[in-house]
């Protein structure tokens, strides 16, 4: 039976993720400077921030920057000449991000570029090859970002995707809002995708993770 419940989540995030100044003051400050309530968990972040040292990467590329905390765990992740392309579209939010990106002592590691990703992307494409892609923005553009990625992650490299749950309401056959709806179709499509070995990661709101096959 599966028992994963809020109070294994606090277990796991007590025991794996010590006390770090920065990201607690970081995530704290989120909600205060007016930022959404969307940003990963910090189980999440440690999970991400393995999974880029896990696959040696050195290239990372994050499309959602929000306030940049799921950020800091990407580029904690990369070895020092790392680097991790993370882009926004709100302005404002890209200035806290990098206000949070230099109080950790990042910001040598970090391009931040503002812009709506669906034009960003394409020109980011010729300096790819990328080890590793961080979804976390529109859920209606999922499909966009993963056609991307596909093309421009390296085999071997990983592709991940937040909110593969919707807060739960991906098993509640009355939610039929656009974005629950868009999240259904793209877990389906990346459990099928033949270029991918994956999975969802059932912490948090749920991360797709797929390898790209050799």
């Amino acid at each position: 039976m599966t028992v994963y419940n809020d109070d294994l989540s606090r277990y796991v995030t007590d025991l794996f993720t010590q006390p770090d100044p920065v990201l607690q003051q970081v995530l704290e400050a989120l909600p205060r400077r007016g930022l959404p309530p969307i940003a990963i968990k910090p189980e999440e972040g440690r999970f991400l921030q393995i999974l880029v040292r896990a696959s040696a990467a050195r290239t990372v590329v994050e499309i959602g920057t929000l306030g940049g905390y799921s950020g800091l765990w990407l580029a904690r992740g990369l070895p020092p000449d790392g680097r991790l392309v993370t882009l926004e579209k709100e302005p404002a939010h890209a200035e806290i991000a990098r206000e949070h990106f230099a109080l950790a002592g990042l910001a040598e590691r970090v391009d931040l570029r503002v812009g709506d990703a669906k034009q960003l992307l394409p020109r980011l494409a010729p300096e790819g090859p990328f080890d590793f892609c961080f979804m976390d923005a529109e859920k209606t553009d999922y499909d966009l970002y993963l056609d991307w990625a596909l093309v421009n992650v390296r085999r071997g490299g990983i592709i991940a995707a937040h909110n593969a749950f919707r807060h739960g309401d991906i098993l509640n056959p009355g939610d039929r809002s656009l974005d629950t709806e868009c999240i259904r179709r793209f877990n389906q499509r990346f459990a099928r995708e033949p270029r991918l070995l994956s999975t969802i990661f059932p912490a948090g709101d749920g991360m797709l993770v797929g390898i790209v096959e050799w």
